[in-house]
C-alpha cells in the first residue's frame, strides 16, 4: 500500500486520523482555535454604565433646588444606566450584563471606601481644604449601602423584565422593551433607597420624617421617570447580536 496516501496511525500523533481533504493538525498545537469576538458598542456601553454609575453616585452628594424642590444631582444622570444597561444587554448578552452590574456595586463599593480613607489622613498644612474636602466626600454609610442595594435590586429586576419581553413578547419595537423594563425598575430603585437611605428603620440612625421620605420618593421618581423617557433612543446605537442569550 502506498504509504502517502495511508491514514496516519493515532497512536503515532496522537490526534487521529486526518480526514481526506483536510489539513493535517500542526504538531504540537490545538486543532481548534476559539474566537472572541466582542461588540465595541458594547464595550463602550459597559463603560459608559459603571461611568455613569460613579458620576451619580459622586454627584448625588449635591442637594440642589429643581423649581423649587429639593433634589440631590445625581437624579439627572442615574436613571439613564438602566437604559445603558439595556444596551449592554442587548449587545453582549444577559450574563454580560447581570456581570456589568456587579462590577458597577464593586466599583461604587470601592470608591466609598476610599473616599473614606483619604478624608481621614492628615491633610498637607500648605492645602487648606483638608477638612472641606472630609466634609463634602467622606461618605454616609447609611445612604452608601441602600443606593448599592437598590442599584443591584433593581438592575437585575430591570434585566429579568427586558429577558421576558425579548424571549416572550415581542423582539420588535425596541423602545418598548426599554420602556417596560424602566418602568418597572426605576420605581422599584427608587423606593428602596428612599427608605433605605432616609426612612425610620430599627437601628437605623439619621432617618427624616416620612412625609420627608414619600417628598423624595415622589419628586425623585418623576425626575428619573422623564429622563429615563428621553434615554429610550439610545437603544437604537446597536443591533441585536445576543437573542439567543437575550
Amino acid at each position: 500500500m502506498d504509504s502517502a496516501r495511508s491514514p496516519i496511525p493515532a497512536a503515532a500523533t496522537g490526534v487521529g486520523s486526518v480526514p481526506a481533504g483536510a489539513e493535517p493538525p500542526t504538531v504540537g498545537m490545538p486543532s481548534t482555535t476559539a474566537t472572541i469576538t466582542v461588540s465595541t458598542i458594547g464595550l463602550v456601553a459597559v463603560g459608559v454604565y459603571v461611568g455613569a454609575q460613579v458620576i451619580s453616585q459622586v454627584t448625588s452628594l449635591k442637594i440642589g433646588r429643581v423649581f423649587g424642590r429639593a433634589v440631590d444631582m445625581g437624579t439627572f444622570i442615574y436613571p439613564i444606566t438602566f437604559t445603558l444597561r439595556d444596551v449592554v444587554h442587548k449587545a453582549l448578552g444577559r450574563a454580560a450584563a447581570r456581570t456589568a452590574i456587579w462590577t458597577s456595586a464593586g466599583v461604587n463599593l470601592f470608591l466609598a471606601a476610599y473616599l473614606a480613607w483619604t478624608s481621614r489622613v492628615e491633610s498637607d498644612p500648605s492645602w487648606g481644604l483638608g477638612d472641606e474636602y472630609s466634609a463634602v466626600l467622606g461618605p454616609i454609610w447609611r445612604i452608601v449601602f441602600a443606593s448599592i442595594l437598590a442599584m443591584v435590586v433593581a438592575e437585575t429586576v430591570d434585566t429579568e423584565v427586558y429577558h421576558w419581553f425579548v424571549t416572550r413578547v415581542t423582539t420588535r419595537y425596541q423602545w418598548l422593551r426599554v420602556l417596560v423594563s424602566n418602568a418597572v425598575s426605576v420605581p422599584l430603585d427608587n423606593l428602596i433607597f428612599a427608605v433605605g437611605a432616609f426612612g425610620a428603620l430599627p437601628f437605623l440612625s439619621g432617618a427624616l420624617p416620612w412625609d420627608a421620605v414619600w417628598d423624595i420618593f415622589l419628586v425623585n421618581l418623576v425626575i428619573k421617570g422623564l429622563v429615563s423617557i428621553c434615554s429610550l433612543p439610545f437603544i437604537y446605537v446597536t443591533k441585536d447580536q445576543h437573542l439567543a442569550e437575550a
